[in-house]
């Protein structure tokens, strides 16, 4: 998809243009790094959901936002920007209620890897994930990890508990089926994460619906470099692919 169509589309859901490209920026970035799950793909997505294109998220305080009917995407788009314009003198955790969807966690880490701040991030999600035969008790809660180096480019860590995500679901790469917890015979190492960070992010919010909890510090020290000294591809460093722009 080209970035005018992309665009389009998007304000044809009503956002205003500032919201548009930032969301295209993400759709984008997931497209480039070869995600399509969360790419393009989530703009059609997106015209099934139920949100407020005009919505804007609330600050309450250092440590806590309200997505206000805004998207999960643009509600963590403003508290990396504001964080990144305001870091925190050695580490704050800030708690965004009502925001949903995320979309690729590490798109978020990521900018603030580069700005130079270490980031750690989960949000929830609709329940998808549970034991075999079970109830589903708990979203694919993705946890990203963003650290910055001074050698080159950040380290960014993104996993989601499942084998597959709801957005290869959504984009059509993987079948309902296959949305089961991570690590085979294992599996239960990969619920047993999905249910901690679950009953972590529920604890922290206030109002119902779904949240994010985002941890961001300065770094005092940079052991990117020594790791990769040793030539082994670092996650996050996959080569961009070629879409049109």
């Amino acid at each position: 998809m080209h970035r005018e169509d992309g665009l389009v589309r998007l304000r044809a859901l009503g956002f205003r243009d500032a919201d548009a490209e930032l969301l295209w920026q993400h759709f984008d970035d997931a497209e480039r790094r070869g995600k399509p799950s969360h790419g393009h793909a989530r703009i059609d997505w997106l015209a099934t959901q139920s949100f407020d294109a005009q919505a804007r998220p609330k600050q309450i305080d250092d440590g806590r936002w309200d997505g206000n009917g805004a998207v999960g995407y643009l509600v963590l788009a403003r508290v990396c920007h504001a964080l990144i314009a305001s870091p925190p003198r050695d580490a704050r955790l800030v708690v965004c209620e009502r925001t949903f969807p995320t979309g690729m966690l590490g798109h978020h880490v990521r900018r603030l890897a580069e700005a130079g701040l270490i980031g750690v991030l989960t949000a929830t999600s609709p329940p998808r994930l549970g034991p075999p035969g079970g109830p589903k008790v708990a979203g694919t809660n993705p946890l990203a990890v963003g650290i910055p180096s001074s050698d080159g480019e950040p380290v960014v860590v993104d996993v989601s508990m499942g084998a597959v995500t709801w957005g290869d679901v959504v984009a059509g790469l993987a079948s309902e089926d296959e949305l089961v917890p991570f690590g085979g015979e294992q599996w239960h190492k990969a619920l047993a994460l999905a249910l901690g960070l679950q009953l972590l992010v529920d604890s922290l919010v206030t109002q119902p619906g779904h949240g994010a909890v985002l941890l961001v510090a300065r770094p005092h020290a940079d052991p990117v470099a020594a790791l990769r000294a040793t030539g082994i591809r670092l996650p996050g460093a996959r080569q961009r692919k070629n879409v049109p722009k």
